[in-house]
């Protein structure tokens, strides 16, 4: 058997059959590890969605930002943008059982055999790995429970901007989703910048990588992320942060990418542009 961690797909479909086609996948052998962002900028957003959750216990993928952005449309919590591209999975006969089926994602896995944990984003340096696996447990029960729809109508926002184990309610919850979903950036002083999106330009002297913050208490975990299509488009990541980035910007025509875990070996295929509606 084999284990594939697959970067953000994003709607492209074809892409990710090709990459499966190139990889042998079989779902009676292997399984496929995703790191979110499975819906949107790309045109088959209710293809992706269809097939990975027909893979079963065959797959495992963590929820993105986007993933998010269409669970808040589908409850009306969020107003579309102009930009959204998966209209096609909120009029499909089978969107509720889709949505449903997403709740139910998680927003962290670890597996202990294997050791790797598969995230979508980031950690907050002040999180080990069992503190980041609590959050996101808080987040995780919100999401399925009974109040979903009000925590979606009070997620967006930019604050609070740094960890306290003094944190409760919407303003807690906020921050865990916007480590595990949002953040690649932090400055010096630990606070999130989120809205930093571009490469690293060293010397970094205001703005770190969240996996190079001083002190991060999970280092020394193998942790697989996504998220941040353009982290390697001027240098590769040093191995000595233990972190595994499978986000090549596909839904931006770069490549889709798969990390095969027994070996730590990347596979990619080329992915089309895909041109927004005008």
């Amino acid at each position: 058997m084999a284990v594939y961690a697959i970067g953000d797909v994003q709607g492209c479909f074809d892409e990710l059959t090709e990459l499966l086609d190139h990889l042998d996948f079989r779902s009676e052998r292997d399984q496929l590890w995703f790191t979110g962002d499975l819906v949107n900028r790309g045109p088959q957003s209710l293809a992706v969605l269809r097939f990975v959750r027909a893979l079963d216990d065959r797959a495992v993928s963590v929820l993105g930002n986007h993933d998010l952005h269409l669970l808040a449309i589908a409850a009306g919590a969020r107003a579309s943008r102009r930009e959204d591209t998966f209209q096609d999975i909120l009029a499909a006969p089978d969107c509720d059982q889709l949505i449903a089926w997403l709740r139910e994602r998680p927003t962290l896995y670890h597996d202990t055999s294997l050791n790797f944990t598969l995230i979508h984003a980031g950690l907050a340096p002040e999180w080990d790995l069992r503190m980041a696996q609590d959050c996101a447990q808080e987040l995780e029960t919100t999401l399925r429970g009974t109040g979903y729809v009000d925590f979606l109508h009070n997620m967006y926002g930019d604050t609070p901007d740094r960890w306290s184990d003094d944190l409760d309610g919407v303003e807690r919850l906020r921050f865990i989703t916007n480590c595990l979903t949002r953040i690649r950036y932090f400055d010096r002083g630990g606070h999130l910048s989120l809205h930093r999106t571009g490469p690293p330009e060293p010397p970094h002297r205001d703005f770190v990588p969240w996996f190079e913050m001083p002190n991060r208490r999970s280092k020394g975990e193998r942790i697989i992320f996504g998220h941040w299509a353009s982290l390697q488009l001027h240098r590769p990541l040093d191995p000595t942060h233990g972190v595994f980035h499978v986000d090549t910007g596909c839904g931006w025509g770069g490549r889709l990418t798969a990390l095969r875990l027994d070996d730590e070996r990347y596979f990619s295929v080329p992915c089309a542009r895909f041109k927004r509606p005008t």
